[in-house]
């Protein structure tokens, strides 16, 4: 069974790999969510985000499916 940081990767991974399917890059998703581009890149370099700021990230992307 994966344990907490298996599926934190697996999020962020998920994440990252939209972002290249869309051409969205980690500055302009912290415009689009109003956040800075530093705490993006941290929040998916560690995976430590919550699912609430995934779908934000999701939503803002243009992105509302996804596959697991």
């Amino acid at each position: 069974m994966p344990d907490q940081s298996d599926w934190e990767a697996k999020a962020a991974n998920i994440l990252k790999a939209e972002l290249k399917r869309q051409g969205v890059t980690y500055a302009q998703l912290a415009e689009l969510i109003g956040d800075k581009e530093p705490n993006v890149r941290n929040k998916l370099s560690r995976g430590k985000f919550s699912a609430a700021y995934m779908i934000q990230c999701m939503s803002v992307i243009g992105v509302s499916e996804i596959r697991i």
